[in-house]
């Protein structure tokens, strides 16, 4: 399965993925901590922090840590929750705080085939700072994170 990014309108970054599971499956991997754990992030890093408080006004804190130490970690407050639908949230990347909430939305509608089309659409403060991120390295560890949540799904 392939991962898209596009950056379809100003401020905006979509990313879409089907995967071979059913949305209940999708949903419990993306919302609880002991899955999150096996697939979040890039295989070269180690998930060290993965705290869900799933609840509207709830937290969130996920990250993980180099060889050399230096941790790469996200957070943010959920917004609002619809189980096995959607998610609303607010997402800050904590070395960089000073450039603000990202806020995303992420939906898990089910295909014809039992599969689920994931899609997150996010929202960013400014055009720079989405195609900063991008220029960073974003996309590729983005589709290396899906592919780990493909693979975990067919262990669940």
């Amino acid at each position: 399965m392939v991962t898209l990014l596009t950056t379809p309108a100003d401020r905006e970054l979509v990313v879409t993925r089907t995967f071979d599971a059913p949305p209940a499956r999708v949903w419990r991997a993306w919302t609880e901590p002991e899955h999150v754990r096996e697939w979040y992030g890039v295989s070269a890093l180690t998930t060290t922090v993965v705290e869900i408080d799933l609840r509207v006004g709830g937290a969130w804190r996920w990250g993980q840590t180099a060889p050399d130490g230096q941790e790469i970690v996200f957070s943010g407050t959920y917004e609002d929750v619809v189980p096995v639908e959607r998610l609303d949230y607010t997402e800050v990347f904590e070395q960089m705080a000073d450039s603000g909430a990202v806020r995303v939305t992420l939906t898990f509608d089910a295909t014809p085939d039992g599969g689920t089309a994931l899609t997150s659409t996010s929202f960013w403060l400014s055009n720079e700072v989405r195609d900063q991120a991008l220029a960073a390295g974003m996309e590729a560890g983005v589709r290396e994170q899906y592919d780990r949540l493909a693979q975990h799904l067919t262990s669940m």
